[in-house]
């Protein structure tokens, strides 16, 4: 169990307690006026790590001009980032202010492309470390620290340093680091501790309006100018409502940093007074609107997570009917639900095999100055080859075809697009 604020002046806790817990820690702080910081740690690893907690505990402490204090840590193999999370959440939690991010372990990298490649995406609770650290061995192609549905009220605090030091220490595998923020007004103090730590994306949820696109777009420009960042964070906004969906174009539009819209359909099911089931009936219209608004402003269309854990079959067939609509992935809860949503959202073998032989037929006919394009006795239409390009490159990204392979079908696009009538 977690324990927030504790009663009386000048005390704070945070971070769960009990034998359950993994690779987290407790951590009580209670100021004094006098005779420095007194450190109480319990943990089965004391030995090797204890003198390090210590020296974390004392860092932070000190950062935040907290000179004495009695602080109480309860550790279960809490890592380093983590300890000072925590230490931190419990002295801001007594009354002190500040902040006090972790050392960098991990280079922020290169920023994600617009277009990247984005089938997965895995939820990660904003408030459990122990998910952090493996996940990017399962290879999605995104995280998600979630500080909004998983992550408790009262441990909202808690859980955004959490995952600011996340982004600073957690190497995720190449995996787009996205983070999913709270509602306004709680969504704008999240932004305020995350943004400065460059996350590829930001997921804002429960969006009805294409003003509130804007109005985090400005604040994380604001935050950006502060810290002297120039690096853009692309926005995906959550349509979960009746009126999210019926909006969905002017959402998808709203400013140039919308790389990707999604649907949250347990939120949408409730608001339209339905049940969620496991075929989709009853979101069928709402996606197919979200489909068809993403495409028409040109960003990427993401379908909602499938919420039955141990039904692979049924996560496939979801997948499968989600590609066929015209979504380009999905979110997932589990690692087990990575796999089957990337084979269901690359093309297969022979996907990839036709779409080259129809970007090489074009290659043919443009070099021989033709203005038709045919495949043994078919006359292919350019959105045909449009088409078969991006099969081609979608597959290059998915590794299934060679860099030689996708630069042809790169350069050949042009053409296909340029002076021709569908």
């Amino acid at each position: 169990m977690s324990e927030g604020m504790t009663p009386g002046k000048g005390r704070g806790a945070a971070g769960p307690r009990g034998r359950e817990v993994r690779s987290d820690l407790h951590v009580s702080v209670e100021l004094r006026s006098s005779e420095g910081i007194e450190i109480r740690l319990v943990s089965k690893v004391e030995a090797l790590y204890g003198a390090s907690i210590r020296k974390t505990a004392r860092e932070v402490l000190g950062t935040l001009g907290v000179g004495h204090a009695v602080v109480e840590i309860e550790d279960q193999g809490a890592l380093p980032f983590v300890v000072s999370a925590r230490v931190e959440a419990a002295a801001r939690r007594a009354g002190v202010r500040g902040a006090a991010p972790c050392a960098r372990t991990v280079a922020p990298g290169a920023h994600s492309a617009r277009d990247r490649l984005r089938r997965s995406r895995l939820y990660l609770p904003g408030n459990q470390p122990k998910l952090f650290v493996s996940a990017g061995l399962h290879r999605p192609d995104a995280v998600i620290l979630d500080l909004e549905d998983s992550v408790h009220p009262d441990e909202k605090d808690a859980a955004r340093i959490l995952v600011r030091n996340a982004l600073r220490s957690v190497d995720f595998g190449g995996a787009e680091r996205m983070v999913r923020i709270n509602p306004f007004p709680l969504g704008l103090e999240d932004l305020e501790e995350i943004v400065p730590e460059a996350p590829d994306l930001i997921l804002i949820p429960k969006v009805e309006d294409p003003s509130g696109v804007r109005e985090v777009g400005a604040r994380i420009d604001e935050v950006c100018a502060r810290h002297d960042m120039e690096a853009t964070v692309w926005l995906m906004p959550i349509l979960e409502s009746a009126l999210g969906v019926e909006r969905a174009l002017p959402i998808a539009s709203a400013t140039d940093a919308v790389v990707a819209l999604t649907i949250g359909l347990e939120d949408y099911a409730a608001d339209i007074g339905v049940p969620r089931t496991s075929e989709g009936t009853e979101s069928l219209y709402a996606r197919s609107r979200l489909v068809n608004a993403a495409h028409a402003a040109g960003v990427q269309a993401i379908d909602s997570v499938f919420s039955d854990v141990g039904d692979e079959e049924g996560l496939r067939a979801w997948a499968r009917r989600s590609r066929a609509l015209g979504f380009e992935g999905m979110g997932c809860i589990h690692p087990r639900q990575i796999e089957p949503i990337h084979e269901s959202f690359t093309p297969s073998a022979n996907e990839v095999e036709r779409a080259r032989r129809i970007v090489a037929a074009f290659d043919e006919a443009r070099r021989k100055g033709l203005g038709v394009v045919s495949l043994g006795t078919k006359m292919i239409d350019p959105p045909v080859v449009i088409r078969a390009q991006r099969t081609v490159r979608l597959a290059r990204a998915a590794v299934l075809v060679d860099d030689a392979e996708d630069a042809r079908a790169s350069a050949s696009e042009g053409g296909a697009m340029n002076g021709k009538e569908s």
